[in-house]
């Protein structure tokens, strides 16, 4: 399969630079025969049924983007905290610079407030091995900013501390949003509970190799990075009595989230069809053809041309089903992206 199969045209304009209220984004909604349906998220609850299981990733974004200077030097360094290290002295992080040519081996980047690093290792695909001297997570408040998209042609506010996070979000880890979570209120969330529905949640903390572009012309040659999950014994539980009803006909697996797909396609296929509590990381790559043993129905945004996020929403609900819904959403004045509108659908088997 081409990568270029998954390419579509949008408008800049098409593309979200600010959030909506929570619950306020559009919904498509999209049913067994096609058809779609327009909605907003706060809608959700009519499209639920008895016996569903809505899965929620709580991850929290770390402010992962921070500036400093290089010892000796006056340009300001931008660098990008991508994964902590397993190290004894948990001060030592995979970092992407900018720029990264004048930064060297044995250069010291200085952040203000007593805070610096040692570069000690210049890694495949730009990335960097920092050491700083004291753990950073502590001055992530003070001198962290929120880690937005590039598309979003802006810098980072305040607003976007709380914006760019789930109203769940609990486990810090993540550099980018489980966008899909963006939508719900702690209203819509009572609102979906008090109808009856059951909620879980499992974390996926996403990483940058997420978004990382397809550039490979064959779809199958592109690898993805891994990412860290964990499903609790809760959750676990839950998982296996909807799964038992959605045998049955009696309800299915939502996941809010291709994080939450990644999850726990990843998972069932590491333990052979079972999803039993554990810690793992997971680099599965859905495309048109995979096999889905877990979600049935999956809300998410709408994602970049060519990306493994389409790729995945085109394995579950069918390639050319969601390119025709693209081209409706870009007709009707969805917004696309990180802060833009979602859809619903259902599974279609391959």
């Amino acid at each position: 399969m081409r990568t270029s199969d998954f390419d579509y045209e949008l408008p800049p304009a098409s593309i979200a630079q600010a959030p909506a209220p929570r619950g306020e984004s559009r919904l498509l909604v999209l049913d067994h025969e096609g058809e779609g349906r327009h909605a907003r998220v706060r809608n959700l609850p009519r499209y639920l049924r008895p016996g569903d299981l809505l899965v929620l990733n709580d991850t929290r974004v770390i402010p992962a983007r921070l500036f400093g200077r290089r010892v000796g030097g006056t340009a300001e360094t931008e660098v990008f905290l991508l994964e902590k290290v397993d190290a004894e002295d948990g001060r030592t992080w995979s970092c992407l610079l900018r720029p990264a040519k004048r930064v060297k081996v044995g250069s010291v980047l200085e952040f203000g407030g007593g805070l610096a690093a040692e570069v000690l290792e210049k890694r495949e695909e730009g990335r960097h091995l920092l050491r700083f001297g004291e753990p950073v997570e502590g001055h992530l408040e003070r001198i962290g900013h929120i880690p937005l998209p590039p598309y979003i042609d802006r810098p980072d506010t305040e607003e976007d501390r709380e914006r760019y996070q789930t109203v769940y979000a609990a486990r810090p880890g993540a550099v980018a949003a489980p966008t899909a979570g963006l939508h719900f209120s702690t209203a819509l969330l009572e609102e979906i509970r008090a109808a009856g529905i059951e909620t879980a949640t499992v974390t996926l903390h996403v990483g940058i190799g997420t978004f990382k572009p397809v550039t490979a012309d064959v779809v199958e040659e592109h690898r993805m990075e891994r990412e860290r999950y964990e499903i609790g014994a809760e959750a676990a539980e839950a998982l296996a009595r909807a799964r038992e009803r959605s045998r049955r006909g009696e309800g299915r697996v939502m996941a809010v989230g291709t994080t939450v797909v990644r999850t726990l396609e990843g998972a069932v296929r590491a333990h052979g069809g079972a999803l039993p509590p554990h810690a793992g990381s997971t680099e599965i790559f859905l495309t048109p053809g995979s096999r889905f043993q877990v979600v049935d129905a999956l809300l998410t945004n709408f994602h970049l041309p060519r990306s493994t996020l389409l790729m995945l929403v085109s394995a579950f609900a069918g390639r050319e089903r969601i390119l025709a819904a693209y081209q409706e959403a870009i007709r009707e004045g969805y917004r696309f992206y990180s802060y833009g509108d979602a859809m619903l659908v259902e599974r279609r088997e391959p």
